[in-house]
């Protein structure tokens, strides 16, 4: 089911990406370039929650829509990691490490389907903290600025895109842990 409901939204969230990073080459106030950033990224990242729940709501689950929407959210996560970079709002070792691991994971999870033991990868709690985490943190830096007067969002931003590396490397290690045993297996 190549157009359904769902998977529109899932592709929103990819064509987002060229509009989120454009918003920053616009000849308009730094300010509002980070609250126009901020607001797309948050609608379109809501999508992800939204396209799963209707998928299942209105019976429109598709193997198609269930490969698009991880590499949606990869996509997207990646390119505001980038930008933030660029923007010098994170640290490059921060996006290495979560770059790095969606890569790593993503092929784990390729070859396991390749040979039949998707299982071992499946999606943890720990990897959904991740994602969580992640983005939580990334509009917090895309605003960069003070919420409610009260609130550092940098400084958040900041210690929360750490956290997320952190669980990041977590997510990894114990999805290498499941998968060592098929790996072991194939290698004899």
């Amino acid at each position: 089911m190549f157009l359904t409901i769902p998977t529109l939204m899932t592709w929103t969230r990819i064509v987002a990406i060229p509009l989120i990073v454009g918003i920053f080459y616009l000849d308009i106030s730094p300010t509002n370039k980070n609250l126009i950033a901020t607001a797309m990224f948050v609608v379109f990242a809501a999508t992800d929650w939204l396209d799963g729940y209707l998928a299942r709501k209105l019976n429109q689950m598709s193997s198609f829509g269930a490969f698009l929407d991880p590499v949606a959210d990869k996509f997207l996560v990646c390119a505001s990691l980038l930008v933030l970079v660029d923007l010098q709002r994170a640290d490059v070792f921060v996006a290495l490490i979560i770059i790095g691991r969606e890569i790593a994971i993503s092929a784990l999870r390729e070859w396991m389907a390749m040979i039949g033991a998707t299982k071992s990868v499946a999606v943890h709690m720990v990897g959904k903290l991740k994602t969580t985490v992640q983005m939580i943190a990334i509009p917090f830096l895309l605003y960069h600025g003070t919420l409610f007067g009260r609130v550092d969002t940098q400084l958040w931003g900041t210690w929360l895109i750490w956290l997320s590396a952190v669980l990041t490397v977590w997510s990894m290690v114990y999805y290498l842990q499941k998968a060592i045993p098929e790996i072991r297996a194939r290698a004899k």
